[in-house]
């Protein structure tokens, strides 16, 4: 029985570190880059880690003045399944982090915002990828027309925050970023926590 609580662990993360030794690039592709590190761990001995570099990416949590989300529906070809999620788009180089998601909601949407705030950074897939997702909540929202990118195929429209939290409890939304933001947009609404202003 473990009987530690996180207050009995060691300050720091000294003893967990892993030293990078070498570096390898397995395979570079659009915007996806593979590599393979040799690492030197804690105790001394060496170990291997492969992992997906990423950009970065930005999502949105949408809100209509009644209420409901802005949701999509596309399909995600690796896991072959037509997925519903809130807009998101990777940023391009050297892009702010806002001006992308403006730019994904409205390419994706339509949809502009009279006001932004910074719910959170989360990492989606620690054990093999650099991948962040910086959240914003877009309030105040004016309906226009989108223009998605050529390759981009997908459904917009809007739920009430009790379907989307069914949906993710059914387990008919699967994907991170949207249970992540679906629970945290329950307790934003409770008064328990607050988004950043911008």
């Amino acid at each position: 029985m473990i009987e530690k609580s996180f207050e009995d662990l060691p300050v720091g993360d000294k003893h967990l570190r892993e030293a990078r030794i070498s570096v390898e690039d397995i395979y570079g592709g659009i915007f996806l880059n593979m590599k393979r590190d040799t690492v030197l761990m804690p105790d001394g001995q060496q170990a291997v880690r492969e992992y997906l570099t990423h950009p970065g990416a930005v999502a949105i949590v949408a809100l209509l003045d009644d209420g409901r989300v802005l949701m999509e529906r596309q399909y995600r070809y690796p896991i072959a399944k037509a997925c519903i999620e809130i807009p998101a788009g990777k940023l391009d180089p050297n892009e702010d982090h806002l001006l992308c998601a403006k730019r994904e909601l409205e390419e994706e949407t339509g949809y502009t915002a009279t006001k932004w705030s910074f719910i959170r950074r989360i990492h989606p897939v620690i054990s093999y990828s650099t991948e962040f997702i910086d959240i914003y909540l877009a309030e105040g929202l004016v309906p226009g027309k989108s223009h998605l990118d050529e390759e981009e195929f997908l459904d917009v429209f809007a739920a009430p925050l009790d379907q989307i939290i069914s949906w993710v409890e059914e387990g008919e939304i699967t994907d991170v970023k949207t249970t992540i933001s679906a629970y945290w947009l329950d307790r934003y609404r409770r008064g328990l926590v607050s988004p950043k202003p911008i």
